[in-house]
């Protein structure tokens, strides 16, 4: 099964080694929590035309590019949706390229359908929620912290045969708009790219769990010198702008 997981992880990493080796520009392949797909689909076209290199995007739950990175897959930055993944790989990255680049809020997401009033988390209580989808609690940070979330709150063993866990928060989200789950608790950021969704409750920083999203180089990356301008090129006040306007929190440490 390990075998499998591990070819698995190489054939998603290497389609995306692949896409980068094509054409003449230099390239950077960025390998990305899902959760940031639609501001680096912004991003990526403004660091292109300032720098002339192509930024190829390898989006996928942060715990599956964590693997792939271990198994050797051709990234040069890695950003993660968590603390945990990026620790796990702490020996392929380069620490001194670090940095503690975003944060984020849970919220949750309900049918737009089915209006309903959520107070507080605890209304997930009520039995007219048979579901809730969350990213799974085991590895994939959203799930992690929505479990967090809950433990704190004092509820989360009584919502665990509720729980429908998901292999990313974006899967959590298509549950909801599929009716498969009458409810799920995800990024704030993510709401805004479902369709037939929408916010019921966003869990203030202060009560909700500390949400990092650290970036690194990785050292097997093919650009090292790339993975380090792009770096930087997300810490400048052009692209906090696009971040924050998506509804990411950037800590002050990650700015210039």
């Amino acid at each position: 099964m390990r075998l499998l997981l591990a070819a698995l992880c190489l054939t998603l990493a290497t389609d995306a080694t692949a896409q980068a080796a094509k054409g003449g520009k230099r390239q950077i392949v960025v390998s990305a929590a899902v959760s940031l797909t639609d501001v680096l689909q912004q991003i990526a076209p403004l660091y292109q035309a300032k720098s002339g290199e192509q930024i190829v995007l390898n989006l996928a739950s942060s715990n599956t590019l964590a693997r792939q990175i271990s198994f050797g897959a051709g990234a040069d930055v890695f950003i993660s949706a968590d603390e945990a993944q990026m620790n796990a790989v702490a020996s392929y990255i380069d620490p001194a390229t670090r940095v503690d680049l975003l944060s984020n809020q849970l919220a949750i997401a309900v049918p737009d359908d089915r209006p309903r009033r959520i107070a507080s988390a605890r209304d997930l209580l009520d039995s007219s929620i048979r579901r809730i989808a969350i990213g799974d609690p085991a590895a994939v940070p959203a799930g992690v912290y929505a479990k967090q979330y809950l433990q704190t709150l004092g509820i989360w063993t009584d919502l665990a045969m509720k729980i429908v866990p998901s292999g990313s928060v974006r899967l959590a989200l298509a549950a909801v708009e599929s009716g498969a789950a009458d409810a799920a608790i995800v990024y704030r950021t993510d709401i805004a790219s479902a369709r037939h969704v929408r916010e019921a409750l966003v869990v203030p920083s202060s009560e909700g769990p500390h949400i990092v999203y650290p970036a690194a180089m990785v050292r097997s990356g093919s650009n090292a010198d790339g993975a380090r301008r792009f770096l930087a090129f997300l810490r400048t006040p052009e692209v906090i702008a696009v971040f924050t306007r998506a509804g990411f929190l950037v800590p002050a440490a990650a700015s210039k």
